[in-house]
């Protein structure tokens, strides 16, 4: 399969069955180099939770594909109700769809939709992190989280090929703790995510490689590998 990170936490994984969108974020993404019309059709649309730099483009581009959303039932509850096809889950829950499986483990964090026009914060369930089952390899997505003790588990549960973890702090865990949970995750490969977006978050993503060895995947905005 092919993995394209597009920038902040948003990925794109291309497989022979689908391509799937965890997290879309890209028109007011300063650092994206991509627009939503050189996506690839979308057949999926996977989230971790609901702040707009995770679902800002989640209607523009299901609207254009007719992609499936899949989230927790209340965020998924949600764009239903803006007339998208959606698949809603809860933490823990498994669920086998014709391209893979997708588990949605917890993650420590928030999650709402900001509806800036009614200046109302609308509650969008619990935030999730992702585990993709995708074409043999094991693929995991933190979402936005902080350092939780459970991470052991998900490794000793599953041989994760690949990880995404947020490094910016601040509002998610911070390298230190980042080098934390790759460790207890024990994943093939880490790419950090979710840094460098906005100064709050700004990190030095070379100085957490090399904490990391051999083990980290830095990639550039656009840039694209074979898993």
């Amino acid at each position: 399969m092919r993995i394209t990170f597009i920038g902040h936490s948003t990925v794109l994984i291309e497989t022979v069955q689908a391509n799937l969108l965890v997290d879309p974020f890209i028109t007011s993404n300063s650092l994206a180099k991509i627009s939503i019309k050189d996506l690839p059709k979308i057949d999926a649309i996977l989230l971790t939770h609901g702040h707009s730099d995770h679902v800002e483009d989640v209607e523009p581009v299901a609207r254009r594909d007719g992609s499936l959303v899949i989230a927790v039932v209340e965020l998924a509850t949600y764009f239903g109700w803006k007339g998208l096809k959606t698949h809603g889950m809860s933490i823990g829950g498994g669920f086998d769809f014709p391209f893979g499986r997708v588990k949605l483990t917890q993650a420590f964090h928030g999650s709402s939709v900001t509806e800036s026009e009614n200046r109302r914060i609308v509650y969008a369930g619990m935030p999730a992190g992702l585990l993709l089952y995708l074409e043999g390899k094991t693929i995991y997505h933190a979402g936005d989280t902080a350092l939780f003790s459970d991470m052991k588990l998900i490794g000793e549960q599953n041989k994760i090929d690949l990880a995404f973890l947020p490094i910016g702090d601040n509002f998610t865990m911070g390298p230190d703790d980042a080098e934390i949970a790759a460790q207890w995750i024990q994943a093939g490969k880490v790419v950090p995510i979710h840094y460098n977006t906005f100064p709050v978050i700004r990190q030095d993503v070379r100085r957490f490689a090399d904490r990391l060895g051999d083990r980290a995947l830095v990639l550039a905005p656009g840039q694209s590998f074979e898993l």
